[in-house]
């Protein structure tokens, strides 16, 4: 156990990296590389926020241009058309990333949207509020966010837990920030911290950690964070009214009946009986729960047959694929959902991901890149000088790249493919690697603002002004941020 302080304090002496002879070769061999870090970086935010390039092919274009200015050659870079031993940085880092988030992302995907299509949100939010009554239905709506965000995507949980919040905040007459802001706090709070979703998988994947890790460090920061925004939600929502959106309940309303138009022509018949919240919420912590055992199984257990089957159904493709099938037989066939409407759903469900996996993909072609260009261990033996803990070096990286092009998927890849070569250095257990993710996403939320599309999307969803969105949802993005940071950086001085 390394404290916090002691973990830059002792930095190897800078190396000259072994590509200096290329556009840069009249700049000093680390200066030359800082140099085209800088200008990779300024690149890509330029391409992102002034060209409107989309993201994936701003960071190959970025990826391609850093490599070629650190001085990799043509063939270091893509390989060779001919059979040969050359590898090509781009393949690998694109491959390397992929082949662990790919499957995660597709599996989680297609769990979301079985729990969604079956109606399981409106039962859980639901189930919910008749628990805890009218006066803390905003804590039931914070409660369903933060359970049901497990699994869907945070744009999908607003389009499917909106037409809850509007009847809740009518029933009451009071604004409905008080019943959107704890909702978007919790989906937020999972999508930023908590696997499936892409922006912690691909860190975990960046950064070669263990999943369980992920999700454990990812609960433990995260309740404290969600917490945190909770308080502010319900401190602001009396101070602005707002009222509900009557154009957006008329839009729910036929967006719910194009729905189950669409439900109807795949198959999938509406049933008389509601989900059961426990099968609910048994489908979704399943493979939570499988992953942690197989993580504390390698701590707890010797090797045994035992912990070989701990494992195995613990390993995140089996875990969500259990998951999966589990959602396909409760929620789908028991229900008289034909084989075909499953399929049909599964299918629609994987299309918005490709440009995740693409972005995230991309990410770690542009990880590859600095790696093999000498550029991460400049930047590492710079960021030693500076004398800052890698986790406070992580979240600021984060925040920056975050509140300057808006995405958090690329905040997040970008980062963990900069701060990889620090972590690389130490002798680092799991446990702090994952707090090092957690650090990560929690700058990767910090104020989001009018280039963030989540902006936008609260904004029209819930009627409210630009100014007030500012004053709300940005604050409230913010306060998850720093709340899980500080979780994050105070339990990194005792693991």
């Amino acid at each position: 156990m390394s404290p916090i302080s002691l973990q830059l304090a002792a930095s190897a002496p800078a190396q000259t990296p072994p590509h200096t002879g290329g556009l840069l070769h009249l700049i000093d061999g680390t200066a030359g590389l800082l140099t085209v870090a800088a200008i990779g970086i300024g690149l890509l935010l330029f391409l992102i926020i002034k060209v409107r390039l989309q993201p994936f092919v701003a960071l190959l274009a970025v990826s391609i241009a850093v490599g070629l200015l650190a001085g990799l050659s043509v063939t270091e870079l893509f390989g060779t058309v001919q059979k040969s031993d050359a590898v090509s940085t781009i393949e690998s880092g694109m491959g390397g990333i992929l082949g662990h988030v790919a499957i995660i992302i597709g599996l989680g995907t297609m769990l979301g949207a079985i729990l969604e299509v079956s109606g399981g949100a409106q039962v859980l939010a639901s189930r919910l509020l008749g628990l805890f009554g009218e006066k803390r239905a905003p804590l039931a709506m914070g409660l369903t966010g933060l359970i049901f965000g497990v699994p869907v995507f945070f744009d999908v949980g607003i389009f499917v837990l909106a037409p809850i919040v509007y009847a809740a905040a009518k029933r009451s007459g009071k604004s409905v920030l008080l019943y959107c802001l704890p909702l978007l706090a919790g989906l937020s709070m999972t999508h930023a911290f908590l696997p499936p979703h892409p922006g912690p998988v691909a860190a975990a994947g960046l950064l070669k950690v263990d999943l369980g890790w992920v999700i454990l460090m990812g609960i433990v920061c995260g309740v404290p964070a969600v917490l945190a925004a909770w308080a502010f939600s319900a401190w602001i929502g009396r101070r602005i009214f707002v009222p509900v959106p009557q154009d957006m309940v008329e839009a729910a309303e036929e967006a719910r009946q194009a729905v189950i138009d669409e439900q109807s022509k795949a198959g999938v018949a509406p049933t008389e009986s509601p989900v059961a919240l426990g099968t609910v919420l048994g489908i979704i912590g399943t493979p939570l729960i499988l992953i942690l055992a197989a993580t504390f199984s390698s701590i707890a257990l010797d090797e045994s047959t035992l912990r070989s089957v701990i494992e195995f159904f613990g390993n995140p493709f089996v875990a969500l694929t259990i998951a999966l099938f589990l959602a396909y037989y409760l929620l789908g066939i028991r229900r008289g959902w034909s084989r075909k409407s499953l399929e049909t759903v599964s299918t629609a469900s994987l299309k918005p991901v490709g440009n995740i996996l693409l972005v995230v993909g991309a990410g770690g072609v542009f990880g590859a890149v600095l790696s093999a260009s000498g550029v991460a261990q400049a930047l590492s033996d710079t960021f030693n000088d500076v004398g800052l803990p890698v986790i406070v070096l992580s979240y600021l990286i984060s925040l920056v790249l975050r509140v300057a092009q808006g995405s958090a998927t690329v905040a997040i890849v970008t980062t963990a493919g900069i701060v990889a070569p620090l972590l690389a250095e130490g002798d680092h257990s799991q446990a702090f690697v994952a707090l090092v993710i957690m650090a990560i996403s929690a700058g990767s939320i910090f104020a989001s603002h009018v280039n963030d599309g989540g902006f936008w999307m609260v904004a029209k969803y819930f009627g409210i002004s630009e100014r007030d969105t500012l004053k709300t949802w940005t604050v409230l993005e913010s306060v998850l941020s720093l709340a899980g940071f500080v979780v994050a950086a105070v339990l990194s001085l005792f693991v």
